[in-house]
């Protein structure tokens, strides 16, 4: 038998219950011959950073609330069954013929999940020995040297000259700007 063409299509999901949709289609595709035409079923997630009692915390949140993608060959019953699987609304682009999303659509959401991940994890804009004007709080529009760059925390270590004598001070990477 040949291989079925199978294409990209979104569903639309009571929002929050993605995961339970997921749950209920991969239960399918074992369990019956839906594996044959549907291959994949996806939630598209992101990592989300976040600061709680000073550590850093990894959360993965959904990218698209309310839909899940399905990779699917649209044959028969299966478009039915898909659409009357429990918290699942239908298709996005219509309930008679749903529309199969692009190949650069399904990209970009498989490939922003990606690029999302890497860009909250922002470059470093301070070197060490770099000279830098403090511009928040008591020493403000004092200049000092940066000694040391803590990139996870966005902190420095920046010694300031205050009345003849060198003093660290712990500043963040907004409290500095650079010279």
């Amino acid at each position: 038998m040949s291989e079925i063409e199978k294409k990209w299509y979104l569903l639309r999901a009571v929002s929050g219950k993605e995961s339970i949709v997921k749950e209920y289609l991969d239960a399918d595709i074992k369990h019956s011959e839906l594996g044959e035409y549907v291959s994949q079923v996806l939630i598209p997630t992101e990592k989300v950073y976040q600061v709680r009692n000073g550590k850093k915390i990894v959360k993965e949140r959904s990218y698209l609330p309310g839909y899940v993608l399905v990779e699917a060959a649209l044959v028969g019953e299966v478009a039915h069954h898909l659409r009357n699987t429990p918290n699942v609304i239908g298709f996005l682009g219509g309930q008679d013929h749903p529309v199969p999303l692009r190949q650069s659509e399904v990209n970009r959401i498989l490939g922003t999940v990606d690029e999302l991940q890497e860009v909250s994890e922002e470059s470093i804009p301070y070197t060490v020995g770099e000279t830098v004007k403090v511009s928040v709080g008591p020493f403000s529009g004092f200049s000092g040297i940066i000694e040391e760059v803590n990139g996870e925390k966005r902190k420095l270590k920046v010694m300031v000259k205050i009345f003849g004598r060198k003093t660290p001070l712990e500043l963040g990477f907004t409290d500095v700007e650079k010279e």
